[in-house]
């Protein structure tokens, strides 16, 4: 046992050596985020669309949330089986593979003829948007110690950035050419970037042959991390309350938009996504935060926001500015904590990055799939004012989880430190 732990531990040490001599240009950090953002609005796109997808396939309005959910439930599968193998093989390998099947997940959606299909290829979509954490993992190993912060939080714009798009072009796309065009044109993009990562990322010099016993144990130690590292666990918990919340938002809001008075066409509904692109700037904004060694203020300022934020969201019926004010103040709450969660865990032990960022997601995606269930059956029986009180019921208890855990957790983790113990 102690053996395996020794290899486990080379193997991940000299994986992380393989592409030393890379410079991470500003260039290719931007292809990192465009790339993260392309691969995770794949998991968004049904939000807006909901109505015209629970009509098309027969899908009542108490269950159409499951179309969310299928998709986040493949999401955190993904989160827990593939993106740990970033710490074993050819993450350009790994990148490119990952892209083309999501491409082909994308097309099976757009060409779905039934609900079954249509929920099969969802849930395979979540499962291969996934690659998306591989990236931020792969960035943050290229990224010199020092800047890992600010890469990180530059990366996760690109994904704060996917995020909001997803729900714009989805309503637009299927205003124009219908819902199918989505996932179809999104496949072809998709094709386009595995291309194009594969061209400018640098390859292992060498390969870790990734057999049965070594990728048990690579999964094993992903459950070990969270057995020895506090911070992760609280990190974690965080990530799966402010995703709750940020999902019973996003999964629901186009029920009352679509419907009388409001009536709004998919593009109108989507549109709002774009009020929420302030978060984008939270996302670089906290990864600076956290070069500084403010990581616990800013959390704390985050959660608090994301609780205020329910208010003006409680009047979206009544006032549209009322729903534009709470979606910026929410998506920049959401994202200011996810990015601080993320550059603090990966400090842990960079040689296990995509362990811990597979694992921490794994929560994040838990968290959406119960949002959005929740959300959208809360809605059927009890209205809009009940799901904003969900929604800040949540956020408060992100914030009071925080209050409780901030003193027994370190404040920031030196940027490029790793735990003297092997986390295999």
């Amino acid at each position: 046992m102690g053996r395996d732990r020794k290899v486990m531990a080379a193997e991940v040490v000299a994986l992380s050596a393989r592409t030393s001599g890379f410079t991470l240009s500003r260039g290719v950090t931007l292809l990192f985020a465009v790339a993260c953002g392309t691969a995770v609005a794949n998991v968004y796109f049904a939000q807006p669309l909901l109505v015209t997808l629970g009509r098309d396939f027969s899908i009542g309005t108490a269950t159409v949330g499951v179309v969310v959910t299928l998709t986040q439930i493949g999401y955190g599968l993904g989160l827990f089986f593939l993106v740990p193998l970033g710490d074993m093989v050819d993450r350009r390998r790994l990148v490119a593979a990952q892209l083309l099947l999501l491409a082909a997940a994308l097309t099976a959606v757009g060409t779905a003829g039934s609900a079954a299909l249509l929920l099969v290829g969802l849930g395979a979509v979540g499962l291969l948007a996934v690659v998306t954490q591989t990236l931020v993992a792969f960035a943050a190993s290229l990224a010199p110690p020092e800047e890992r912060g600010r890469v990180v939080g530059l990366v996760t714009s690109g994904v704060v950035t996917g995020i909001l798009l997803a729900r714009t072009v989805s309503g637009l796309l299927a205003d124009l050419a219908g819902w199918r065009s989505v996932y179809l044109s999104s496949a072809v993009l998709t094709c386009v970037l595995a291309l194009a990562l594969h061209r400018v990322l640098p390859p292992a010099r060498e390969s870790v042959t990734p057999t049965a016993r070594a990728y048990g144990r690579l999964l094993r130690s992903t459950v070990t991390l969270f057995a020895r590292e506090r911070l992760l666990r609280v990190r974690a918990l965080l990530a799966l309350l402010i995703f709750a919340a940020f999902s019973v938002l996003w999964s629901s809001v186009a029920l009352p938009l679509s419907a009388p008075p409001i009536s709004l066409s998919h593009t109108e509904i989507g549109a709002f996504g774009l009020a929420g692109a302030a978060g984008a700037l939270a996302a670089t904004a906290a990864g600076r935060l956290n070069d500084r060694g403010l990581a616990q203020r800013t959390t704390g300022i985050g959660l608090a926001l994301l609780t205020v934020s329910w208010l003006p969201l409680a009047f979206t019926r009544h006032s549209l500015w009322a729903l534009a004010a709470g979606v910026i103040v929410l998506d920049l709450a959401v994202q200011a904590v996810h990015v601080t969660n993320q550059t603090l865990i990966y400090a842990l032990h960079p040689e296990a990055g995509s362990r811990l960022i597979g694992g921490y997601m794994v929560f994040y995606s838990i968290g959406s799939a119960s949002g959005a269930f929740a959300a959208t059956m809360l809605y059927a029986v009890a209205g809009w004012t009940a799901v904003c009180a969900l929604g800040a019921g949540i956020s408060l208890l992100a914030l009071l989880l925080w209050a409780v855990t901030r003193r027994a957790t370190v404040d920031s983790v030196t940027p490029g430190a790793s735990s003297a113990s092997s986390p295999s």
